[in-house]
């Protein structure tokens, strides 16, 4: 029989940036953006956190703290992980138009791969020093994938999988970035990886250079055909739930995760794309905190969309994996300027 950890975590970019950089995604380019609102230039119309994170130093010794907390986090994730020994590590992510263009748009898919190239996922400045050529191989776990594959269908789930990439020559960034921010060291990451993909944007998708999408924390408009949307919360929480039980009766230990930030400020038109819908997230960490996360199955998918959680369908996935459990908070870091609220937990 196998056995199962469960961790949730973000993939967001800033986890890696320097201080001096980090309000730079996506907060300095809004507050520059001629179509932002003129209120935004006066501080004083601005909550009373963000004033705070902004501080003298435009964010910097927020961003300090920012990364410390959530690396603290992952170190401890990274941990567990190694203790638990695993077979693989399957990993919920989304798309954004890196593997998954017009041509097929899958609301979930289970990529078994022989092995996965994490290559560039650190564009920006880092605190690695790593730059967009940098390359590390990781292997995946192609029997248990199909095994996945096989059962999720004898169960009603018309799963989609792949063995191979479509668009992308690397992994999408949920994936690259989950596992390198899990090998924060960068001692190596030698567990297999299963990615599974989630169509968090559904409706939303972004696609560069179309319409009025010129600069990041505008959704794009004037599509000539509006992309299908999201899988609704249930069916995401029911997919994690069955995946969890089919890990346990199969022969291997598996790491299950779900990865995302929560709601994103360059998604929450409500704040003109300038901070994160911070109270939502509030009430879902809450939950989450208390063990509550089988509520994320009726989330209602307009509120996630209005809140700018789109994402959070990854951790939905999570959520029904882990139903009834209490996690372990490892980290949870609340930002106003860095784009997303960020948690790292670990259901053991």
């Amino acid at each position: 029989m196998g056995a199962v950890l469960a961790i949730g975590c973000t993939h967001g970019p800033h986890v890696g940036m320097t201080d001096e950089t980090m309000a730079n995604v996506y907060f300095r380019r809004n507050l520059a953006d001629p179509r932002t609102p003129a209120r935004w230039q006066d501080r004083a119309n601005w909550p009373a956190p963000m004033r705070e994170e902004w501080g003298d130093d435009e964010g910097a010794a927020a961003a300090n703290r920012h990364r410390t907390t959530v690396l603290d986090g992952f170190r401890a994730a990274r941990a567990a992980i190694d203790e638990f020994a695993p077979d693989f590590v399957l990993i919920w992510g989304d798309d954004q138009y890196e593997n998954f263009k017009e041509d097929l748009l899958p609301p979930f898919c289970v990529f078994g791969l022989d092995q996965l190239v994490c290559t560039g996922g650190q564009r920006l400045p880092n605190i690695w020093n790593e730059g967009p050529d940098t390359e590390r191989l990781v292997t995946g776990h192609r029997e248990a994938a199909n095994y996945l594959v096989r059962e999720l269908i004898s169960e009603g789930f018309d799963m989609p999988s792949a063995w191979g990439l479509l668009h992308a020559k690397r992994l999408g960034h949920a994936f690259l970035r989950t596992v390198e921010y899990l090998d924060p060291d960068r001692t190596g990451f030698p567990y297999p990886i299963i990615p599974f993909h989630v169509n968090c944007y559904g409706s939303d998708l972004r696609v560069p250079g179309t319409g009025n999408q010129t600069e990041v924390g505008r959704l794009q408009e004037n599509m000539p055909d509006i992309p299908p949307p999201s899988p609704s919360p249930w069916r995401c929480f029911d997919v994690g739930k069955a995946v969890r039980r089919i890990a346990e009766e199969s022969p291997w230990r598996a790491v299950l995760v779900g990865s995302s930030s929560w709601s994103h400020a360059s998604l929450t038109k409500k704040h003109d794309y300038m901070y994160p819908d911070v109270d939502e997230d509030r009430r879902r960490y809450e939950e989450l905190r208390t063990g509550r996360q089988g509520l994320w199955r009726d989330l209602d998918p307009q509120q996630l969309r209005e809140s700018g959680q789109n994402e959070l369908l990854n951790w939905v996935c999570l959520a029904g994996a882990t139903e009834g459990q209490v996690p372990e908070v490892l980290a949870y870091s609340e930002t106003y300027i860095f784009n997303s609220s960020k948690a790292v937990v670990l259901f053991r």
